[in-house]
């Protein structure tokens, strides 16, 4: 393994400055909203003379503060409150910056929010009798706090039934998942529509589907004026500003006043909002009447804690881990406080083993009150190891359990027999034959490979339709599918997996509601969310073949879950690991980075330049002058197809500075249109993980106009702001599933610490031609792949998956 040259030493990122502070007092506030190419040599390991000194008025702004590297979700807005790396929810993946929380989260603690905390802590003592000592009140606090746990307890009749509080679809649902469970019922009856509804077909006759028409696209639905006004009342007398009045009755519905007035905590179900600012609300609100061990508080921190969680990418969380940080949050009692949150449905409980661990008093959350025994103590003292108690949102525990048993099911509904000898003969490679021959005898296979595999699932389609079967793919963004497209050379066999479960791409629906295919191969399938893979799956008739294919190197999805991963690690179907490489330098250098290796590689013609840089503002200056100069005179790729890609949003050699920089650069202007001008690249956020690079056209009355991939877009001038940013420089979790025919990475040495080898992977993999590497992290760049990758996330699929096996 060879070093890159020495650049400048890793230095430590400064604060986030898009966090949203809570001041001491008790008002809430609104959340946030010389040229390498030519002289320098080909590879890792090789630095080059270049010029190094910085032009004077291009290096760009160096202003921004926040030296967190991305948003906690790929994509995310600008004005996001988090500070964390690489649009956080690939934890090992994007290491974080150092946090100085302890709860769990990715984001750095303000002073004044730790002061918030602070008088939360002590606010249940101010509403003790003036002749007790604070420590007398704080015990006759946890007395009466325990005696209220005792009495909900002693009411309950029968077993908790976590997820209570559930109505409608998601509470049938849940019922029947515990039927399931349960054994009441088989897994089969879970898929059944109750008569009179008509079976699913097994094997669905290739006849034409009905299309459906085109949806636009629904903006978010708006709480009514009334509502807004009601919870703006609330709010002032709470001390916080109006502007979450808006966003409060959104996240909690037509009452919400009602609801803020009777537990202040709940306004932590706004994006952005911290437990201290929460706090303070409460305080205004309550006076002496809340405390740090308050029902409500804890067991909002709970839901909280868990929705922080998801945006890293877990879907549960051990109990130890949401306990320790109840612990950090001032509460006195944690193990109480789960179980409260249990007991009111807040959370489920499940066990290593898949099921639910919790029994009558909601103690499989953890330790007895009493006791003070961990989960699994018993079996600890009987020579067993102890079982792992994880606590999770209804949400991604119900689509996990639905993703696993609607995997089951295409697995079993598939018909085994198939002759598909002739198309596999007729392959063009023996990988596409074998990929082929297990698709013909399996429900659900798994193919894995980097970006000239993809030739194998554009084969396997191709065939599939000269057999006469409904054939589709699927891809992760647009530029995917065009790609696709290419390679199977027919425009109608290739979508965006977005497109199609909105019904605006593709067949549409058969008579029974599901997606009219025969055959649909899911490509980039890292990128898989477990929410939007349950839809998926769920929207598949009986017999439908499934084919996950993707590059398991690559960063994982922005929404929780690592569906590809566990579908991998459960060995839950036949899995086709392609033999097909990546050609050229650039396949040669991103192959060894797979395996943990950063080698040198001839690039006779200029496919891979290292730029050594000392700081981050000659890295600004000189990722500047390769896109606008170098790179397309010496490899004749034009400004317009090279991509831009660093560490982090935040930070002076972030996407903020970046995209400030090449825009003063390549299309200068007055931002009149929002901070946006005719012509300026941008980055379209139409929700959390989906990332679609534009040109803005023009803007109006409607809105922003922007030119997708050919595709028309009209974003409405109140979601500009939070939905479109400059897209000349992306994160590599926004650039995940797209190629340009050039790209730029650039790592300033305040990113060392958000590098790891599954970011390095995806950054230098993204380019078709040419890759040039604004280096400046010295070591920490082979130290980052040579690191193996960890398990990142916390999930329950692989266990559901492999359950039905034991």
């Amino acid at each position: 393994m060879t070093a890159l040259p020495r650049g400048e030493t890793p230095g430590s990122p400064a604060a986030d400055d898009d966090a949203v502070v809570a001041p001491p007092s008790a008002d809430v506030p609104a959340p946030s909203a010389g040229d390498g190419t030519e002289t320098e040599g080909g590879a890792p390991g090789s630095a080059g003379a270049g010029d190094t000194e910085p032009a004077p008025g291009t290096g760009g702004p160096a202003e921004a503060t926040d030296g967190g590297t991305d948003d906690a979700a790929d994509g995310e807005p600008a004005g996001a409150a988090d500070g964390t790396t690489d649009d956080g929810p690939d934890g090992a993946d994007d290491s974080d910056v150092p946090d100085d929380s302890s709860d769990g989260t990715t984001d750095d603690e303000p002073a004044e929010a730790a002061k918030d905390t602070a008088d939360g802590a002590g606010t249940g003592a101010d509403a003790a009798p003036a002749q007790l000592s604070e420590a007398e009140a704080e015990l006759a606090a946890q007395r009466e706090l325990r005696e209220r746990i005792e009495k909900r307890k002693a009411e309950k009749a029968g077993p908790i039934a976590a997820g209570g509080k559930l109505s409608g679809k998601a509470a049938d649902l849940l019922a029947a998942v515990r039927a399931v469970e349960s054994g009441e019922q088989s897994a089969t009856s879970f898929f059944d529509s109750p008569a009179p509804a008509a079976p699913r077909r097994t094997a669905p006759e290739p006849a034409p589907a009905r299309p459906r028409a085109p949806e636009p696209a629904r903006a978010p639905q708006s709480a009514s004026p009334q509502a807004v006004a009601a919870t703006a009342a609330v709010l002032a007398e709470g001390g916080a500003p109006a502007a979450l009045a808006g966003p409060a009755a959104e996240a909690l519905g037509a009452q919400a006043a009602d609801a803020l007035r009777v537990d202040p905590w709940q306004l932590l179900a706004v994006p952005g909002l911290r437990p201290e600012q929460a706090d303070g609300f409460a305080r205004a609100l309550l006076g002496a009447e809340c405390g740090p061990d308050d029902e409500r508080r804890t067991a909002a921190l709970v839901g909280w804690l868990l929705e922080r969680a998801a945006l890293r990418g877990h879907t549960a969380l051990d109990a130890s881990e949401v306990r320790a940080a109840l612990a950090e949050r001032s509460v006195t009692d944690p193990d109480a406080a789960v179980q409260h949150a249990v007991a009111e449905g807040v959370v489920l409980v499940f066990q290593d083993d898949g099921q639910e661990g919790q029994d009558h008093d909601g103690q499989g959350a953890g330790a007895s009150a009493e006791s003070g025994e961990e989960p699994g103590a018993d079996a600890e003292r009987a020579g067993q190891e102890p079982v792992q108690v994880l606590l999770g949102l209804d949400r991604y525990a119900l689509a996990e359990e639905s993703l696993a048993d609607g995997l089951a099911r295409l697995v079993n509904a598939c018909e085994k027999d198939a002759d598909w000898t002739e198309a596999a003969s007729a392959a063009s490679s023996p990988s596409a034959a074998e990929l082929i021959r297990a698709v013909a005898a399996h429900g659900l296979v798994a193919h894995t490979g980097g970006e000239a595999a993809r030739a194998e699932p554009a084969a396997l389609i191709t065939a599939a339709r000269a057999l006469g079967l409904r054939a589709l793919g699927a891809t992760h963004s647009a530029d995917g599918r065009r790609r696709l497209a290419a390679a199977t050379g027919d425009p109608e066999a290739a979508v965006t997996l977005a497109g199609l479960l909105s019904g605006k791409q593709g067949p549409g629906r058969d008579e029974e509601g599901a997606v009219a295919v025969d055959l649909l191969v899911v490509l980039d399938a890292p990128q898989l969310d477990v929410e939007t893979a349950a839809i998926l799956v769920e929207s598949l008739a009986d017999g439908t073949r499934l084919v996950l294919s993707g590059d398991p190197g690559v960063l994982g999805s922005a929404g929780a879950g690592r569906v590809f991963a566990d579908v991998l690690a459960a060995r839950a179907c036949p899995q086709i690991v392609s033999r097909t490489p990546d050609p050229g330098p650039i396949g040669e250098l991103v192959s060894g980075i797979g395996i943990g290796e950063l080698n040198q590689v001839e690039a006779p013609g200029k496919e891979v330049v290292i730029v050594p840089v000392r700081d981050a503002g000659e890295a600004v200056h000189r990722t500047v002058q390769l896109v606008a100069d170098s790179v397309p005179r010496a490899i004749g790729v034009p400004s317009s197809d090279t991509q831009v890609i660093t560490v982090g949003h935040g930070g002076s050699a972030g996407t903020r500075a970046l995209n400030a920089a090449l825009k003063q650069r390549l299309n200068p202007g007055p931002g009149r249109f929002g901070g946006f001008d005719p012509g300026d690249r941008v980055v379209h956020v139409p929700a959390p993980g989906r990332a679609e690079p534009g040109v803005v056209v023009s803007a109006d009355a409607e809105g922003l106009h922007l030119d997708c991939a050919g595709t028309e877009v009209v974003v409405a001038q109140e979601r500009v702001e939070s939905s479109v940013r400059h897209g000349w420089a992306l994160s590599a979790h926004q650039a995940a599933g797209m190629r340009w025919p050039a790209v730029v990475v650039v790592l300033p040495g305040d990113a060392a610490q958000g590098l790891s080898r599954s970011w390095v992977y995806t950054a230098f993999s993204r380019g078709e031609r040419h890759l040039s590497v604004v280096h400046g992290v010295d070591q920490a760049l082979p130290r980052a792949v040579a690191q193996p990758p960890a398990q990142d996330r916390t999930t329950r699929l692989r266990t559901l998956l492999e359950t039905p096996a034991r």
